[in-house]
């Protein structure tokens, strides 16, 4: 890269923040990175990061825990933690911007960019969606199992100049990171794979991919489920192409085994993103006079599960 290596906070480097500092450090920028826990260790130790694409342990420009006082004045400040109702993440980036900073959301889910839009109306707005497979083992242990691609875009639509600048770096880091002129789009081509998978592999025990589509029944409960948030989506203006079940079931079979996030957070008693994931779209399809029977159960189920394990979110 030629251009002045950037300063970058984020916040929240859990498996997936810590993964993306990584990319960028190898990159040439300035990572900081600020934890709820392990800070201690990721200062002493920083994170070690087994990964295809080689050893991507890194030692951050600095650590910051819940103690530290935050320096603002970040180019970028990237948002890695988890949308749950009880964390304002507005509140969590704010102390980290400086007049000329972006902010970007590395986050699941849907409609998660207007409580931060609203709350920081004056920095541009970088949404982001990470295909990835990485989980964190523990303290400052992280696991790259495979992908890593990003996609990119100003909220609510469009290209700016930051989101174009991130993507380079990320790119010069070696991931493939794309911009694309309507993120909201994309985020509901993610949400037919996330929306139905996630809460269904959590009410079965927090379940792989490959037991969920083999055992009988388990891929038309999730095909039908695509199918209302494909029927959603087209009503929001954004309908998706007329093979995008099929190829996403193609794709989730050639996968090896997979847990997605919901259930490693199930199985280790974290909060759940229900209302991100699942509870958005039903919220929406019910605003748009959609039936969505499977979705609405689905949402159901999962809540009393969460309220049951005491991991409500």
């Amino acid at each position: 890269m030629t251009a002045p290596a950037p300063r970058v906070v984020i916040v929240g480097a859990g498996a997936i923040g810590a993964f993306y500092g990584a990319i960028l450090q190898r990159a040439g920028a300035r990572v900081e990175v600020v934890l709820r826990s392990d800070a201690a260790v990721v200062r002493e130790r920083g994170f070690c990061i087994d990964s295809p694409l080689g050893d991507l342990s890194y030692r951050p420009a600095a650590v910051y825990g819940p103690e530290d006082t935050p320096v603002p004045g970040a180019d970028f400040v990237i948002c890695c933690v988890k949308v749950l109702p009880d964390i304002d993440r507005a509140a969590l980036i704010a102390p980290w911007l400086g007049p000329q900073s972006a902010i970007a959301l590395i986050e699941n889910g849907l409609d998660i960019e207007p409580a931060v839009a609203q709350a920081l109306p004056d920095h541009p707005l970088i949404s982001a969606l990470a295909f990835i497979a990485v989980s964190r083992r523990g303290p400052g242990e992280i696991e790259h199992r495979a992908y890593g691609r990003l996609t990119l875009g100003a909220w609510p639509q469009g290209v700016s100049e930051e989101a174009r600048q991130l993507a380079q770096w990320f790119e010069a880091g070696g991931v493939d990171a794309k911009c694309r002129e309507s993120i909201v789009r994309e985020r509901w081509a993610k949400s037919l794979w996330n929306t139905p998978f996630n809460p269904i592999s959590v009410l079965a025990d927090g379940t792989d991919t490959v037991t969920l589509l083999e055992t009988p029944g388990g891929e038309a409960l999730a095909r039908a489920a695509m199918a209302e948030v494909m029927a959603v989506a087209a009503a929001d203006g954004y309908p998706l192409p007329d093979d995008a079940i099929d190829r996403n079931i193609e794709a989730t079979r050639r996968m090896p085994a997979y847990r997605n996030s919901m259930a490693l957070d199930y199985r280790a008693g974290r909060a759940l993103e229900i209302d991100a994931i699942l509870g958005n779209v039903v919220t929406k399809a019910e605003r748009l006079g959609v039936a969505v029977p499977r979705l609405h159960t689905l949402q159901t189920l999962i809540r009393m599960r969460a309220r049951e394990s005491g991991s409500i979110g």
